[in-house]
């Protein structure tokens, strides 16, 4: 550990800056995304507690913690799947209360997402889904299809028969294509070989427009990783740690995994900083 001392992740802003580093816009412009006190319930069981996240425009934060944390519960409350119980608090994207839409409706609104593990659609082929989501723009399709390697997968039913790599390049296809202002991705490098993570992890940084002036970006993300890899690709802002269902840090994400790199959660169970 570091100056920051025992039980405490590495402090990497001091002063007024430590409002924005914990996600909290301190400029007084109108966040992509607010989290106040939301609790999530699944049947009797609370889940999320106590959540409270602010993601300004432009800005990517990544999100870690142990398995069964609910990280993946978090993203998807977000979304608004259903089987998840709001029994308090709210969720507001571009500052309009979202917590009661349903997912197409927040969709519309400019929200996306990759899943970990999406499921096999045997009866839809992936060209047909993807003309229809960019208003038939076939053109637009085939240029991202190209640029993923999936051009010869447009004609086959989604996820079917597709490796770990295929799949995740199909779940970004889809979000190129949507073009969400605000992206969720749930562990975008978990089963991709070295080939497939670059050319996701560029495919994503394209996406969260990484490649624009901080001053001008407009894309925001929220990413879950476990191994980090995605940071390669990524300049991530800010890193949250999750376990048990609650935030318990915020700081630099490469600093953050460092340290769990090197002494795991345990530290982040210690920490401070919430």
């Amino acid at each position: 550990m570091d100056a920051s001392g025992p039980g405490r992740c590495p402090d990497p802003c001091e002063g007024e800056n430590r409002l924005m580093h914990f996600g909290i816009n301190t400029r007084g412009d109108t966040n992509m995304l607010d989290i106040e006190d939301l609790h999530v319930m699944i049947g009797e069981r609370v889940v999320l507690h106590d959540i409270n996240l602010h993601i300004g425009e432009g800005e990517t934060h990544v999100l870690m913690g142990p398995n069964g944390s609910g990280k993946t519960t978090l993203l998807r409350a977000i979304m608004g799947f259903g089987g998840l119980d709001i029994a308090k608090g709210k969720i507001l994207f571009r500052g309009k209360d979202v917590t009661k839409l349903p997912i197409h409706e927040r969709a519309k609104m400019g929200m996306g997402m990759m899943f970990q593990r999406p499921p096999t659609i045997a009866g839809l082929k992936l060209g047909k889904l993807l003309g229809v989501t960019s208003g038939e723009d076939a053109e637009g399709v085939s240029e991202y299809a190209k640029y993923l390697n999936m051009h010869s997968f447009l004609d086959r039913a989604i996820n079917l028969g597709f490796s770990g790599g295929e799949i995740k390049r199909s779940e970004v296809l889809q979000l190129l294509v949507q073009d969400p202002d605000f992206v969720m991705l749930d562990e975008p490098e978990s089963g991709v070989d070295l080939e497939n993570i670059t050319l996701i992890g560029n495919a994503i940084a394209k996406l969260l427009e990484k490649d624009v002036h901080i001053v001008n970006r407009k894309k925001s993300g929220l990413v879950i990783t476990h191994t980090g890899y995605i940071l390669d690709y990524l300049d991530a802002d800010f890193g949250h740690v999750m376990c048990d269902g609650e935030f318990r840090c915020h700081g630099n994400p490469r600093e953050i995994l460092k340290v769990i790199k090197t002494s795991g959660y345990k530290e982040c169970l210690a920490c401070q900083k919430i």
